[in-house]
């Protein structure tokens, strides 16, 4: 478990940031008529989301997520600041459970 959070966590928050840009090259490409922005974000935005929807199936697979929550991780990447939100509380969850494996063991 412990090997699959760190790649999610990180793609979480470049995800999250990567989407916040691509928010801004929005507004510039209607507020201000230069789609240039848009361009160049959007496909690294789109590049990096798969690879970060990778990560956290590893992550669900390995934890044993139910579906409804695996789907709730797998979407944060694509609303705005929801990405920051969902990683912190996938950590938590994530560190209970290593916990609980070890308190067991």
């Amino acid at each position: 478990m412990e090997s699959a959070l760190k790649p999610y966590r990180v793609m979480a928050y470049i995800v999250g940031v990567m989407l916040l840009l691509l928010c801004v090259a929005m507004v510039v490409k209607y507020g201000f008529d230069n789609g240039s922005l848009v361009a160049v974000v959007g496909p690294v935005h789109g590049f990096l989301y798969m690879i970060y929807l990778l990560a956290a199936l590893n992550l669900g697979l390995k934890t044993r997520w139910p579906v409804k929550y695996l789907l709730l991780v797998l979407i944060a990447g694509t609303i705005p600041f929801l990405s920051f939100v969902v990683e912190k509380n996938v950590t938590e969850r994530v560190n209970r459970q290593i916990k609980a494996a070890a308190a067991t063991a």
